[in-house]
């Protein structure tokens, strides 16, 4: 059930409450910053921020926390990793804590992560309203730990943003009410294209690693199901070093851990290695990039904005919406080379085409559909309660 950018602009309000008093907006992850900034931004500073730091890694964090709108209402609680059920526990007694603390009307979560579960278990637990930020994805996997995570956020959240018309239809599949659900798009949308580059700064980017547009892959490796099996994660860097254009690899602190404990740091002689990337740096290069090979969700996402094609590593996908236009999706091994070969026959050709293809994520405005929803969620519970 595809979405188009007209379904997106017809439902769009002119425009969106402003202030965003009371709303908790409850993070751990970097992917999870980058995509609620926007939101952050149009909601000001009565918005309060929790960020659990689940996935804390200052390579990664400092970075994108110095892009993100300045806050008095900024709260770090620094969880950190460890076993999933162990760091539930933690981040979820910790959030709760700062919702007892300073009490608001209504807890955001954003995605997948057990930074989310733990925001939607702490706002059920204090009786709060629940909104769902990219609400009714599905891979139809359970052995991904990311899918129990959104199955039970979305069936505790008051309010679903959905950001394609497929998971709206997921959602009401699972008997989630019609009235809870509001297709919204994707926060991704306004992210990247704050954050993306000129053109003149992203050719300084490539000039500066000696690469040229179009003459290059950009891949990014990180999921456990790819890097905690040392030989699926050898498998990968080996297909990636059989590619015939120069690969760009951007390493993960997990993949790297991953990397020295099973000894392959010689699969990375092949690669060009960077450190991992400010987002608007890694925009550009991906942006420039002939091809994308990536296990990650949000890529999938910027690659139908950047117009750009990604080969998905991947075992299952809950985002098939790009699925025979932007992406394709192939299992480690052989096929990785395959399927980059057939986007490298014509790269011109592709860019061309690709450069007509909507993205399915909407035009840019969902997170003025977002706070306009919360409105709409805010005076409805007043009127319940009046």
């Amino acid at each position: 059930m595809p979405t188009t950018t007209a379904d997106f602009r017809a439902a769009a309000p002119e425009s969106p409450p402003a202030g965003g008093g009371g709303i908790t907006l409850v993070c751990g992850t970097r992917p999870e910053l980058i995509k609620l900034a926007p939101l952050m931004r149009l909601l000001g500073d009565g918005c309060a921020v929790v960020y659990t730091g689940q996935h804390y890694d200052r390579s990664l964090y400092a970075r994108i926390r110095a892009d993100l709108p300045p806050s008095d209402r900024f709260c770090e609680l620094g969880v950190g990793a460890g076993r999933r059920g162990g760091q539930l526990g933690r981040t979820v007694s910790a959030v709760d804590e700062v919702l007892a603390d300073r009490p608001g009307r209504v807890v955001v979560v954003q995605g997948d992560t057990t930074s989310a579960l733990a925001g939607a278990l702490a706002a059920n637990a204090h009786d709060l309203p629940l909104v769902h930020v990219e609400a009714g994805l599905r891979s139809h996997d359970r052995a991904m730990p990311e899918e129990h995570n959104r199955v039970l956020i979305d069936h505790l959240a008051d309010l679903c943003c959905a950001p394609t018309a497929l998971n709206r239809a997921n959602l009401l599949a699972e008997n989630v009410p019609e009235g809870r659900i509001t297709v919204t798009g994707n926060t991704v949308v306004e992210a990247l294209r704050t954050a993306l580059p000129p053109a003149e700064d992203r050719r300084a980017v490539l000039a500066a690693r000696g690469l040229a547009r179009d003459r290059f892959v950009l891949a990014t490796i990180h999921r456990p199901e790819n890097v905690d099996d040392p030989e699926r994660l050898a498998v990968i860097l080996r297909e990636l070093g059989r590619l015939p254009l120069p690969v760009v690899f951007p390493l993960h602190p997990r993949t790297a851990k991953s990397i020295e404990r099973a000894g392959l740091r010689p699969l990375l002689d092949r690669l060009v290695e960077l450190e991992p990337q400010a987002y608007p740096a890694f925009l550009a290069l991906a942006a420039e990039a002939a091809v994308l090979v990536s296990d990650s969700g949000g890529i999938q996402e910027e690659a139908s904005v950047l117009k750009r094609p990604v080969v998905v590593v991947r075992r299952s996908t809950e985002r098939p919406e790009i699925a025979g236009t932007f992406g394709t999706r192939v299992l480690p091994g052989p096929g990785i080379g395959a399927e980059v070969a057939r986007w490298l026959d014509d790269v011109a050709g592709h860019r061309e085409r690709l450069r007509h293809v909507e993205s399915p994520y909407g035009d840019g405005s969902a997170s003025a559909r977002i706070v306009a929803a919360l409105g709409a969620l805010a005076g409805h519970r007043a009127a319940t309660a009046g």
